[in-house]
């Protein structure tokens, strides 16, 4: 069957989302007992979609979150013709030689080309259990009973913009605190981090579902829309980053990978599987060439863009010179420099490239540490010029967070007023001020030059909960 040749990219990105998570879901073979297994292969448990298309960018016209969306289809008609896989669509993105689907990742097997075939003959049936229903969507917003856990928070950079994570959306506020622009609705449940584009006209946001996928969106900042929305992975994402100049995204993953995407087509342009534990962190080098991540796996590496080439260890390689994973990193804003932050609780800052040869047991890129938080280390950010960072990290009960002084390798601030554990921190743009955020849900605003704590944000709505309901 052919297909008209209009759209053709929108298509082929809807359909290898639903194909990358429907062949996640056939391989791992859940087990829970959902509907009448007599109707042969199960919806649910073999089929469904996962990590798919959203609501928030109905490219195409086609929404793949749920059984009713896949059947409804999208310009081109539905996805399926229950009972006839040769007429259905989605046959003919999965087949051929090559096959236009999945987009991001390797031909499906025939196996699973069999599963999904086998499916739509025996009648296409839906035994999604109804207490599993997503209602979650523009219309109908997350509902909060009390302040979500805030992984990560990021400032325009023009000052005037605060975007915050929540559950499935990112709340965009006034970073003066007088109220909520949007509320940008999409389909992970975790957002890991955010980066505005250094232009400011795109939000991006990467994160994901444990365990089944991990995703980037794209938000337009101007009309409040989605752009993009890619996965990339079946685990979360972290550590997003853009290049200065805007043309890059990277992001880590909890696959070991780290990936490079052309921001104009999202296309990956690169990906490096040198990690042996979760990418948690990403930054270019000064001269955008470059790529430096950082792991649980307590290295920090450098990589070539334009191949994926790994160059070196940029951490020591000695055995027990490290003390836990990385899960944070920043190049510093006019130098090829680094800092970085993990499970020590020690920020340091490290040059990015060696100027002589390894010698085994040494730790030559360092230059200097800082003194060590308690807990670990979640996340850091350099002032404008770079001269000053705020780093915010927790125990499994408290949280601290610090203004330190670059060049002096001291203490300035010591920010007060914070009761829970730490998970997020941002330098506004102008330097004046910086955000911090966690556990308890608040976002607390703090003087820069001071150190003191000039207001507090609850960044969504608290609804109490109705006994009885």
């Amino acid at each position: 069957m052919g297909l008209p040749m209009k759209s053709l990219w929108i298509r082929r990105s809807l359909f290898s989302l639903f194909v990358f998570v429907l062949s996640i879901a056939s391989v791992l073979g859940q087990e829970e007992k959902t509907g009448d297994e007599s109707t042969g292969i199960s919806f649910y448990r073999k089929i469904r979609c996962s990590g798919c298309h959203q609501p928030a960018k109905a490219g195409g016209e086609l929404n793949l979150t749920s059984f009713e969306g896949l059947l409804k289809g999208g310009e081109n008609g539905a996805g399926f013709t229950a009972g006839k896989p040769d007429e259905s669509i989605i046959l003919d993105y999965i087949t051929g030689d090559p096959p236009q689907m999945p987009l991001n990742d390797a031909p499906l097997s025939s196996e699973q080309i069999e599963l999904i075939r086998q499916w739509i003959a025996e009648g296409a049936h839906n035994d999604t259990p109804d207490s599993i229903t997503d209602t979650i969507s523009n219309e109908n917003p997350p509902i909060y009973q009390s302040a979500p856990v805030v992984s990560a928070i990021a400032y325009s950079p023009d000052g005037t913009l605060l975007a915050v994570s929540g559950f499935r959306e990112i709340l965009l506020h006034n970073a003066d605190g007088s109220g909520i622009v949007a509320r940008l609705i999409g389909r992970s449940q975790r957002i890991e981090s955010l980066v505005f584009s250094p232009d400011g006209k795109i939000l991006a946001a990467v994160g994901g579902t444990p365990s089944l996928f991990g995703e980037v969106q794209f938000w337009d900042v101007e009309s409040k829309t989605l752009t993009f929305s890619g996965t990339f992975a079946n685990e979360t994402l972290f550590g997003g980053s853009f290049s200065d100049d805007g043309t890059k995204f990277a992001f880590g993953g909890g696959d070991n990978s780290a990936r490079v995407l052309n921001v104009a087509d999202g296309k990956q342009i690169m990906r490096s599987d040198a990690h042996s534990d979760y990418v948690l962190g990403t930054t270019f080098s000064l001269q955008l060439d470059h790529l430096i991540t950082v792991s649980r796996d307590m290295a920090m590496k450098l990589l070539i863009i334009e191949n994926g080439q790994f160059v070196d260890n940029i951490t020591s390689i000695t055995p027990g010179a490290l003390k836990g994973g990385l899960t944070a990193v920043q190049r510093h804003p006019t130098q090829e420099n680094v800092l970085i932050g993990g499970a020590d609780g020690e920020p340091k800052l490290y040059q990015i490239f060696r100027t002589q040869k390894r010698v085994i047991g040494d730790d030559f890129n360092r230059i200097r540490g800082y003194p060590v938080l308690p807990g670990r280390i979640y996340s850091l950010q350099f002032n404008p010029d770079g001269s000053k960072f705020v780093v915010g990290g927790s125990t499994a009960v408290s949280g601290t967070a610090r203004i330190c002084d670059t060049e002096a390798g001291t203490v300035l601030h010591e920010l007060t007023g914070i009761t829970s554990p730490v998970y997020a921190v941002a330098y506004k743009p102008d330097g004046t001020e910086v955000a911090v955020a966690g556990f308890d849900g608040r976002v607390r605003f703090f003087n820069a030059e001071s150190g003191k704590l000039v207001r507090e944000l609850v960044p969504v709505t608290i609804t109490p909960a109705v006994a009885g309901q």
